[in-house]
């Protein structure tokens, strides 16, 4: 599907026949936020657009990402150095990784996070997410327990637990993995 997030929520929500109201309730959210999102006046954070995906019955990357039939993805870093993030209103920025592959069992992401720049507020969305630092250090707030983590530290939780993070230096890179429970992988083709 062609056009920005905004434009393919948009879209998605209306093939399915489905309101603002179906949508937002179904996510647990107001109507004028979906309604800031499909306009494109708001970023939400991942988390959020997990909530949209799963009551769109499609996954993350096909929002942000038109995709493509792939069994093998390669990304070179220099893609991601000349390639924009895309920056929410949490105040962090991601970059998806292994858009092109449709079906994945798994959500890849690349997240940068400034010290100052990342709006407090916990979080919460279905399955489970892998987090492991590349540089820098943050805090990461699972549940009622903080988590001080540096580079080569990772944390696994259950993402159904109100979670945020709070750079400590400067900038914090992490990549994050999303895995959805009981979404089945989609049958090959023969």
């Amino acid at each position: 599907m062609k056009g920005t997030l905004h434009s393919r929520i948009r879209v998605l929500r209306l093939q399915q026949q489905r309101t603002l109201k179906d949508i937002a309730d179904s996510c647990g959210f107001t109507v004028s936020l979906l309604s800031k999102i499909e306009s494109g006046k708001s970023m939400p954070p991942v988390a959020t657009l997990t909530k949209i995906a799963r009551a769109l019955g499609t996954s993350v990357g096909n929002l942000l990402e038109e995709a493509q039939e792939s069994s093998t993805v390669l990304t070179p870093a220099a893609n991601l150095v000349a390639s924009s993030s895309t920056r929410t209103d949490k105040g962090y920025a991601f970059h998806l990784l292994a858009a092109e592959r449709t079906g994945k069992a798994m959500q890849p992401f690349l997240f940068i996070a400034e010290k100052g720049k990342v709006q407090p507020g916990s979080m919460s969305h279905s399955g489970e997410e892998f987090v492991h630092v590349l540089s820098g250090r943050m805090r990461y707030h699972v549940g009622e327990t903080t988590y001080t983590l540096g580079p080569g530290d990772s944390l696994y939780f259950d993402a159904e637990e109100r979670h945020d993070l709070e750079p400590i230096t400067t900038q914090v890179r992490y990549l994050a993995v999303f895995v959805e429970r009981g979404k089945k992988r989609p049958a090959k083709a023969k």
